[in-house]
């Protein structure tokens, strides 16, 4: 290990520090000054403590010495900081992504205990994270193969164990009535679930094809998870007297199978992000963001059903202007 010393005027301190950079040293200078005990960097040019330690020692009033230790294999250690740094930084995509898995789990398990709406809540945050850890990656310029995996891991329960068990829930009520809570399993409800395994299909086959970089080919997971989300509020808070409805169970036995292959057909779906806020190309998203706001105001709990009927529309008449184009050139 060596050490370097070098003696410092009153008041102002010149700290030469040694930073690996492409196998060599490279020498940074700190200028700092010193008032009343007190220390402030003034400049400081791109120095990196990763591999040293700078220790400042007084013995004199008026004289200071500082020392500064490196380690044995100074070229090593200041890329081996950096390779942390960068870790650290292509990991923060897959927190996010860790946080809708996260909230996918508390969403079914509220549905368990009967908590709708608080399993909407978890539903909800599964889906801003779910945007979020896209937008973030592309952000930091950290996707990954890793992070596209476990990204499909996190929407098999969020977006496909999660309507699954919606679906199932609602059927278990159409059955025994409002008040029930399961105690066993209810095996007329079971065909819920078909969803969650259409889900798995739908994500594996995503994962699969390069055309669905910005529209979509099937119904997204989301977008059915928000479906079966709505009718369990229509439920719960028996809006518009359609709580029967939502659980009559030829209705939600032809959701299901409705939901299901839509999330495998080959039908060209516009994608929901815009990539610029310019009237031209965006103008369908335009347009449905505006009537998803206003069905949202005037609908309230009761919107979000039909807001996925209105997209399923617009991508169909999205696909007669265009002729099927757009998600294949997506």
């Amino acid at each position: 290990m060596c050490v370097f010393s070098a003696a410092s005027p009153p008041k102002k301190h010149i700290l030469v520090l040694f930073e690996a950079a492409g196998g060599g040293l490279k020498k940074n200078i700190l200028f700092r000054t010193r008032y009343l005990g007190k220390s402030t960097a003034l400049l400081k040019e791109n120095w990196h403590f990763g591999a040293i330690e700078p220790l400042i020692h007084s013995n004199h009033a008026t004289q200071k010495n500082v020392l500064l230790r490196c380690a044995k294999d100074v070229s090593t250690q200041g890329p081996g900081w950096e390779a942390h740094r960068k870790t650290m930084k292509k990991n923060i995509p897959n927190i996010i992504t860790l946080l809708n898995l996260f909230f996918g789990c508390c969403a079914v398990a509220s549905l368990l205990y009967g908590q709708f709406v608080q399993a909407f809540f978890f539903s909800f945050a599964s889906g801003v994270a779910d945007f979020l850890d896209g937008t973030c990656a592309r952000a930091l310029k950290v996707k990954s193969p890793f992070g596209k995996q476990l990204d499909s891991l996190a929407d098999m329960v969020s977006f496909g164990l999660v309507p699954g068990m919606v679906l199932y829930m609602l059927l278990v009520k159409g059955f025994a009535g409002r008040d029930v809570l399961p105690i066993q399993l209810t095996l007329a409800a079971s065909p819920a679930f078909l969803v969650t395994l259409f889900a798995a299909i739908r994500l594996a086959q995503f994962n699969l094809d390069t055309r669905q970089s910005e529209n979509f080919i099937g119904m997204p997971t989301p977008s059915a998870t928000l479906f079966a989300v709505g009718l369990m509020l229509i439920y719960n808070f028996n809006s518009f007297g359609l709580a029967k409805v939502a659980t009559h169970p030829v209705f939600l036995y032809l959701t299901v199978a409705v939901l299901s292959w839509l999330m495998v057909a080959k039908f060209p779906m516009f994608g929901l992000k815009f990539k610029n806020l310019a009237w031209q190309g965006n103008q369908i998203r335009f347009i449905f963001a505006a009537v998803t706001m206003a069905m949202v105001v005037l609908l309230k709990e009761a919107s979000f059903s039909l807001i996925i009927i209105v997209y399923v529309l617009f991508s169909t008449i999205d696909n007669f202007i265009h002729g099927g184009r757009r998600a294949a050139d997506g």
